[in-house]
This record gives C-alpha cells, sequence and structure tokens, in this order.
C-alpha cells in the first residue's frame, strides 16, 4: 500500500496505463532497502536495478527542497548510481501533467519496449 497521496497516484498510473496497452505489469516492491547505509526506494524493480522517487513537498518546501534533506537525496542518488540502479524522481506535476510520459519513461528503463515503439 502505498503511504502518500502521490505514491498512491502512481500507482494508478501504473494500472490504468498497463491497462490502456493490454500489459500485464510487474508490480514494484515497496520501500526497497539498497546498500549498506539501508537507505530505501519508495518502488524498486531489483532484478532490473530501476527504481522511482516520489518527490513529495517542493511545491510546499518540503523535504526535497530542504537544504539538509536535498543533501541526503542527493546522497543516497549517487550511491545507488555508484552501484548501478537507475533512479527516476517524479513529483506531482509529473504524475499530473504527464502521466503517460511517466509510463513510458520507465517501461524504457525497464527494458519493456523502446521510445519508438510507443511513441504516439
Amino acid at each position: 500500500m502505498a503511504k502518500s497521496t502521490l505514491e498512491q497516484q502512481f500507482l494508478a498510473i501504473l494500472d490504468s496505463e498497463s491497462q490502456r496497452i493490454g500489459m500485464e505489469m510487474r508490480w514494484p516492491e515497496r520501500e526497497f532497502r539498497f546498500c549498506e547505509r539501508r537507505w530505501r526506494f519508495d518502488f524498486a524493480w531489483p532484478s532490473h536495478w530501476v527504481a522511482v522517487e516520489i518527490d513529495g513537498g517542493i511545491f510546499v518546501r518540503g523535504r526535497h527542497v530542504d537544504p539538509m534533506g536535498g543533501h541526503g537525496d542527493r546522497d543516497k542518488l549517487n550511491r545507488a548510481a555508484v552501484l548501478g540502479w537507475k533512479v527516476l524522481r517524479y513529483d506531482a506535476k509529473h504524475l499530473r501533467d504527464d502521466p503517460h510520459g511517466v509510463f513510458e519513461e520507465l517501461m524504457q528503463a525497464l527494458g519493456a519496449f523502446s521510445e519508438e515503439e510507443h511513441n504516439p
């Protein structure tokens, strides 16, 4: 179960977009722990080394724009990159304004299809 409204919205996008194209979606692991510091990704497909982070509160000066919160996020994402993770980050505007694009980008990262195959 998603912890936040934005995380619920992300899961709803996965559900509706995968149904729209008739694809059976492989659901992500939630709060997936990685590396020695035991950081967590909001959503992860560990077999593909793909993760999604939902950045809430950026338009209301939440944690993701706070200097120390942002510093910690950079540490986490830098370590993920060193370990070989592809980490996609989305905020409320991405989810609201371009749900199709969010889904397409995720599918490309997972290797489900190329940009050329499913670009309208």
